[in-house]
Parts: C-alpha cells; sequence; structure tokens
C-alpha cells in the first residue's frame, strides 16, 4: 500500500511497516514508516505509532496511545490507554539477561497505567508498575513502582514532586490541596504516596 492510499484496513499503515499475520490494531491506529508489529500482539483505537517501532508479540498497547520513534514494546509489556512514550525511551522484559543462557520464560510483566507519560531516552526495568497519569522525565531510570501522578527524574529515579493529569507540577496549599494551574482540577494526597483527583473519576476522559 502506498503511503497515503486507502485500503480495506481500518488503521493505517505504511507501506514500509511491517504488520505480522495475527496481530490485531484498531479503528483509526496510524503505524509509520519500517515499524514492526508483531504477532499476537494487541493495539488498540486511535493510536500514533511513529518510525522503527517494534510492537513485540504478546505485547497489549490500549487506546489513543502514542509512542515515538525508536521505541521497542517488548513481551510482557502493557500500555493502558492514553500512554505516551517519548522518543528512544526504553522497555525490558529480562531482570539478567546473558546471551548464552536462554531466559525468555523468566520475563517480568512491566504495566504503565492510564495517562502515563514516559520521557524520551528514559528506560523502565522490568517487573514494576507506573502509575496513572505519572510523567517520568527524560534519561530517567525507573527500577520500582511509580505513584499516581508522580514526578520522577534522575538516575536511578527518584520522586521530585506531583503532576496533574495536564501534566503540569503542583504544589499544595495551605489545605493542602494542590490544583492544576491549566484545567484549575483540585488534587490531594489522601494517604502517604497516594494522590487523588478530588473533581473526576481516576477513568473519566479528560475531553
Amino acid at each position: 500500500m502506498k503511503p497515503g492510499a486507502q485500503s480495506n484496513r481500518p488503521y493505517f499503515a505504511h507501506e514500509s511497516a511491517f504488520i505480522d499475520e495475527g496481530a490485531r490494531i484498531g479503528e483509526g491506529t496510524s503505524i509509520w514508516h519500517v515499524s514492526h508489529v508483531m504477532k499476537g500482539s494487541v493495539i488498540g483505537k486511535n493510536c500514533r505509532i511513529g518510525q522503527n517501532v517494534v510492537i513485540g508479540p504478546d505485547a497489549r498497547v490500549g487506546d489513543g496511545v502514542k509512542i515515538q520513534n525508536n521505541v521497542s514494546v517488548y513481551t510482557g509489556v502493557t500500555l493502558e490507554d492514553f500512554v505516551f512514550c517519548g522518543p528512544s525511551m526504553v522497555f525490558t522484559n529480562v531482570y539478567n539477561p546473558r546471551s548464552e543462557i536462554p531466559r525468555m520464560r523468566e520475563t517480568r510483566k512491566t504495566l504503565v497505567r492510564r495517562g502515563a507519560t514516559l520521557g524520551a531516552n528514559c528506560a523502565v526495568v522490568c517487573g514494576v508498575t507506573i502509575g496513572r497519569y505519572a510523567m517520568v522525565g527524560a534519561g530517567a531510570v525507573i527500577k520500582s513502582d511509580v505513584p499516581d501522578y508522580a514526578m520522577m527524574v534522575g538516575v536511578p529515579a527518584r520522586q521530585a514532586g506531583w503532576v496533574s493529569r495536564h501534566g503540569n507540577r503542583m504544589k499544595p496549599g495551605k489545605d493542602g490541596i494542590m490544583k492544576c494551574p491549566e484545567s484549575g482540577l483540585r488534587y490531594q494526597e489522601v494517604r502517604p504516596g497516594v494522590v487523588k483527583c478530588l473533581d473526576l473519576d481516576e477513568e473519566a476522559p479528560l475531553r
């Protein structure tokens, strides 16, 4: 299929992309130059898959996900709806790989929850969960679970505060309420390390 040409597929794939038989791809998704969607993988609706992206066997990608150039989503990785993967960020799926020793039976699952952002060139060590709407800074290395709405920076990553669903840093007021400067939505740390949005259900859409 030539670039931009119409087909009977419910999604768009550039003519240089490789789509294996048995992959499931949702309506409205775009897959760009030399990307490879492997057998058994599932991609949701209205996703944007950039250039030179690999979606590995049995990987799961939700609706509205954006994966920028040069990212590999390996077996064992699940991206919930509206996750953003920045350019050249890295997932792993084996904790202690050796070329001489087969360890694909030892893959550890990684879960990235709804709305989280993974910045350019960051790395996510397998076996962790990254919380809803968390923000992982460029070049950070994630080695342990990340709370919802947490801002993570550094190597290894440490928490540097809280961010709103709109991706803005927040500071608590005198009443302990944090407010997004863009949307006005209010957030509160309901117990140590646990932040909730006071104005929207956790799964409510922003639009």
